[in-house]
């Protein structure tokens, strides 16, 4: 079981990987649900996890809100993938969404084509895809290269116990062909009872080594 420890900036970091962080999910602004690093922060952590042999994953995400991004949001995060790739990091997050409640295809193909070589998480944009959709984005995500899905689901306003049934129809139905990670809600006290229930290879919080 692969632990995933999300990160606010550098500060946390060399604790969570002394309590048992298998990787690390670098974000800003966790009160916003994430967003991009400073070049500092994100050299700084790469450096300091390769040292540790843990793996970055860093959240490419250029503001708070919804996960439609005009063509200015979507170049800017088209850099900030070169950027961190320069830097090291092992693979993004990233998420569009349009507004019709589907995956923003070409945003997506943009980014995918400039994250080739990278992992690559579909954030919990997932979430905010038309129910009735989810199932078919999970064929198109593994169609286009996507390694996992982050996920809660259902909203995050949600107990995530009360969203295993789903969580589960997600695991089935990938069937091995992406990882969908569970998050959001997840903690040390919960963690056996969760993974017990998904048989999920991978889980993601913040507070999953505490």
């Amino acid at each position: 079981m692969l632990k995933e420890v999300c990160v606010e900036n550098f500060t946390n970091v060399p604790g969570v990987i002394a309590k048992g962080a298998e990787r690390i999910e670098l974000c800003d602004n966790l009160a916003a649900g994430g967003t991009t690093v400073s070049h500092g922060v994100a050299n700084m952590t790469i450096t300091y996890c390769h040292d540790k042999n843990i793996k970055v994953m860093s959240m490419v995400r250029p503001r708070g809100g919804n996960f439609v991004f005009s063509k200015e949001e979507v170049g800017m995060m088209k850099r900030d993938i070169v950027h961190l790739r320069e830097l090291g990091t092992d693979g993004v997050v990233l998420g569009c969404l349009n507004d019709t409640g589907w995956i923003d295809e070409g945003a997506m193909i943009t980014l995918l084509d400039a994250a080739k070589g990278l992992e690559v998480t579909f954030h919990m944009a997932f979430d905010h895809i038309s129910p009735e959709n989810q199932l078919k984005a999970i064929d198109w995500l593994v169609e286009n290269g996507v390694h996992r899905i982050l996920t809660h689901g259902g909203p995050l306003d949600t107990k995530i116990e009360d969203n295993l049934l789903r969580l589960k129809e997600y695991i089935d139905y990938a069937n091995g062909r992406i990882v969908i990670l569970p998050g959001g809600g997840i903690s040390s006290k919960n963690l056996h009872f969760i993974t017990s229930e998904l048989d999920c290879t991978e889980v993601h919080g913040t507070k999953i080594v505490d």
